[in-house]
């Protein structure tokens, strides 16, 4: 529990100097879709929060909640994010670290987890769609690593 403590503020640091530096950030939020291996498919949340260093990098903090056939998964992960503009379009790659937990019939376990992808944002200004933002999503709990799962994203974007 101590190290996702510690990942976490060093994440929030991560983000508030990039604020203070740039002073531009966004915030995403919206409907997530995730497919684990072998799994149900689930359906819920995802939100973010990117501090901007400049126009093409920022570092990215990220959770997701989603539930079917009587579980639940939450991610956070934190990492890089790398963007460029084509014309309204806005497209990036980010890669994603930090921690799964996954719960059921009274019982939990929390694991490892990586996100490798990207997508694309729609507007001008303050306010913006993502598209689609699509995630290889490889998680690892006790000793077991699995690399056979996707989620896809869609919501609003704020930026300010």
């Amino acid at each position: 529990m101590k190290r996702g403590t510690l990942v976490v503020g060093f994440a929030i640091f991560l983000c508030a100097a990039a604020l203070e530096a740039q002073q531009k950030a966004e915030i995403f939020g919206g409907y997530q879709y995730a497919r684990p291996d072998g799994g149900a498919n689930l359906n819920g949340w995802n939100g973010a929060l990117t501090g901007n260093f400049n126009k093409s990098f920022g570092i990215t903090a990220d959770f997701g909640g989603t539930y079917g056939s009587g579980g639940s998964v939450y991610t956070y992960a934190f990492g890089p994010k790398v963007s460029g503009n084509v014309g309204a379009a806005r497209p990036f790659v980010h890669a994603l670290f930090g921690g799964v937990r996954v719960g059921g019939n009274s019982r939990s376990t929390t694991g490892f987890g990586m996100m490798f992808g990207g997508g694309v944002d729609v507007g001008h200004g303050a306010l913006a769609w993502r598209v689609v933002q699509g995630d290889w999503w490889i998680t690892r709990f006790s000793g077991f690593t699995d690399k056979k799962n996707v989620r896809v994203s869609t919501g609003l974007v704020v930026r300010f």
